[in-house]
């Protein structure tokens, strides 16, 4: 997923600053790969949150049942959490970029 969306982003930001227009199909095809973008987005915050709450969770038991058990299922939540948190902050981050790229394609189209 990395790959690809940074791919595209990168391909349509090099197409923007080269000046080369957009046609409709393009335009269209861009809306929809921000919707997919922004479902995987959505399904990454859901899992990102699941997955932060299971860690506080195994912490604050562990602490207070004092189980080492807990506390070792609290690294292990923790070891998937910053992943989570990562991939969560590159899918948001280029989302953004995208509707920022969506918006020149626009005003871009109007001054044709």
């Amino acid at each position: 997923m990395k790959k690809r969306i940074l791919n595209y982003v990168n391909k349509t930001e090099k197409k923007l600053k080269e000046n080369i227009p957009f046609t409709e199909e393009e335009k269209n095809y861009h809306l929809i790969q921000i919707e997919q973008f922004q479902h995987e987005r959505l399904i990454h915050l859901l899992v990102t949150i699941f997955t932060g709450t299971i860690s506080i969770l195994f912490l604050l038991f562990g602490l207070t049942i004092q189980n080492i058990t807990l506390l070792i299922l609290f690294i292990i939540s923790l070891c998937l959490f910053i992943p989570y948190i990562l991939h969560y902050y590159l899918l948001e981050n280029n989302v953004q970029k995208m509707y920022e790229q969506y918006d020149k394609i626009i005003s871009n189209q109007k001054e044709s």
